[in-house]
């Protein structure tokens, strides 16, 4: 049953846990590497994932699924956890997370970029106004406000940061045509991932953590980045009877994702910074305004 104030509450919660995890990355990242943050953090997140399935009575599923769904979820697994978790905490690495968290929000615009080549699909002048809005911000953001120098004081790092936008967004544009349940398909999609994750850990690092706080905050990130908010976002959206205002929370999260980066971080934050998220949640809303009206 519709219940739109439920909806919103649970919108709500998700955005919250969301605003969190840019800090809990940076914060993790300077006890781990990126390589011991993906695996405990996608073990984590597994095990919220099978432990969900059980509580709804739906764990049987993953029996139910055959040979083909199960190569499926391999190749899904190394996309989604595994190389765009990596790409994504490299650049939380090198990047500050004031710079970071905003740049990979600029995966919504991608994904329309790659719906053309992948879908076939056409752009509009609002789709190309809002890119054109957003690579703005980007510029802004990667060049600390020094436009006419365009110096970037990481290259590597803004370029893993816009590289796993085209990771997610390749990934989704998939997923959006895969049949098997969401939660059970994420669930399969991490276990095939798991073994690859070690793999990785052990051939560039250690896979056991140097102490039990990075250990807290890799369960911390697959807990609330990984799995649970998943799970309560689709809760928010099936309970919705007007999505697109639950939908509109999101752009909430970066600006509160900035307070946490500034008072549990410590970083100062930047004129630049808002400035270009500023940009970012500007031509957002410009494409998705764009869509409600073609709708």
């Amino acid at each position: 049953m519709k219940d739109q104030r439920k909806a919103l509450a649970y919108g709500l919660v998700t955005v919250l846990l969301w605003s969190t995890v840019a800090s809990a990355f940076k914060l993790s990242l300077r006890r781990l590497d990126p390589a011991q943050l993906l695996l405990w953090s996608s073990l984590v997140s597994t095990l919220v994932m099978l432990a969900a399935l059980t509580l709804q009575g739906r764990l049987e599923l993953l029996r139910s699924y055959g040979r083909r769904e199960w190569l499926r979820a391999l190749g899904f697994g190394l996309l989604n956890p595994f190389v765009y978790y990596l790409v994504l905490f490299a650049a939380y690495d090198l990047l500050p997370a004031q710079e970071a968290q905003p740049l990979n929000y600029t995966w919504a615009i991608t994904l329309t970029l790659l719906s053309v080549p992948i879908l076939g699909q056409r752009l509009s002048w609002r789709d190309l106004t809002a890119t054109l809005v957003c690579w703005g911000g980007v510029l802004v953001i990667s060049t600390r406000g020094d436009l006419s120098g365009l110096h970037f004081a990481s290259p590597l790092g803004v370029g893993l940061a816009l590289g796993s936008t085209v990771i997610w967004a390749v990934y989704w544009l998939f997923a959006a045509r895969d049949g098997r349940d969401p939660t059970a398909a994420l669930a399969m999609n991490f276990l095939c991932s798991l073994p690859f994750s070690l793999a990785w850990a052990c051939l560039v690092s250690s896979p056991l953590p140097g102490d039990w706080l990075g250990l807290a905050g890799a369960a911390y990130v697959g807990v609330f980045e990984m799995g649970l908010t998943f799970i309560t976002w689709l809760t928010a959206l099936r309970l919705a009877s007007n999505t697109s205002q639950v939908g509109n929370l999101i752009f909430i999260s970066p600006f509160v994702s900035l307070l946490f980066i500034r008072f549990v971080v410590g970083e100062a934050i930047l004129p630049s910074t808002l400035a270009g998220l500023g940009c970012i949640v500007a031509g957002l809303i410009l494409q998705q305004t764009g869509r409600r009206a073609a709708a």
